[in-house]
């Protein structure tokens, strides 16, 4: 296994305007004058557990705001939950729409930064230049500066980026999206020579489409919650026909479909095993619980 994931939960206090407009009209004008809004608490990520495999591609769907960016985020290490624990079998790669790249330097100089970042050496970030280059299919444009690329030219420049570290653990949240055609097939070859290394994706999209067509497993979270856990093909034809509902106007019946989902959904209890003599498990440098993959063991548990 490469990835463990123990019951998370993770919340954010969030102003208001709601909440402000309750209150009496003194205390409201009160707050404005000092700039203090009256927030209330949202739950992101509310008792997630999961494990991931190696040579596993898991997608990840949901409406907006149902705690997939955030649940990505955990699992890099970028972001600390309020209660639970990650596990992983090395350092996570997250490779998102905003991922840092500074529109001023040149895609050259960015590469080298973002190698750099990602612990290589000033000659290995160097050598792997060409590579990105021909992953990245920009040419030229790798001289001139970030700002002049469209949107599409800065998402393969980010993938080429993360992919030149080769990483055992790859985090996409929706930057494969901005991609056109072509990119997106050398991306999944990518991808699948990956996982045949004994790689594990996580892959983040609102088309239901693409984590079918991605992935072998899709995982559906709805308000931070795990709905279902299964194949692709199956948690795709869900989540697409609950979408569909929605956009149709017809609420009540996505709930139906929504309640049936989480009725034959399942709990995962992960429990982690160390060998004698062990104490915690060493931490990656950016926060995350890093182990061994053959000391992690989970089990499964039918949701009644």
């Amino acid at each position: 296994m490469t990835v463990a994931v123990k019951d998370i939960h993770v919340r954010y206090n969030v102003a208001s305007s709601d909440a402000a407009a309750k209150m009496r009209r003194p205390e409201r004008i009160g707050r404005r004058m000092i700039g203090r809004f009256p927030s209330v608490l949202v739950r992101a990520v509310a008792g997630v557990s999961l494990v991931a495999r190696a040579g596993e591609s898991i997608g990840l769907v949901g409406l907006n705001g149902s705690g997939k960016s955030t649940l990505l985020r955990i699992i890099a290490g970028l972001e600390r939950p309020m209660r639970g624990s990650v596990f992983a079998s090395s350092t996570p790669v997250l490779l998102g729409v905003n991922a840092a790249l500074l529109p001023e330097l040149s895609g050259a100089q960015n590469v080298h930064l973002g190698c750099l970042a990602m612990g290589m050496s000033p000659d290995e970030a160097r050598e792997a230049l060409p590579t990105i280059v021909e992953l990245a299919d920009i040419g030229g444009a790798i001289h001139l500066p970030m700002k002049t690329y469209s949107s599409g030219m800065a998402a393969r420049l980010r993938f080429a980026i993360a992919m030149a570290m080769q990483p055992h653990i790859l985090l996409i949240d929706e930057a494969l999206s901005t991609g056109d055609a072509a990119f997106k097939d050398r991306s999944k070859a990518r991808m699948d020579a990956m996982r045949k290394e004994a790689g594990t994706v996580f892959l983040v999209s609102h088309a239901a489409q693409t984590i079918e067509e991605e992935c072998s497993r899709a995982i559906w979270l709805h308000k931070g919650r795990l709905v279902i856990d299964g194949t692709a093909e199956d948690v795709a034809r869900r989540y697409r026909l609950y979408a569909w509902k929605l956009a149709k106007g017809q609420p009540e019946a996505a709930a139906d479909l929504l309640a049936e989902a989480f009725g034959e959904g399942f709990d995962t209890t992960v429990h982690l095993i160390e060998p004698p003599g062990t104490g915690a498990p060493p931490r990656h440098a950016n926060g995350a619980g890093s182990t061994t993959p053959e000391l992690l063991k989970a089990t499964f548990n039918q949701r009644r």
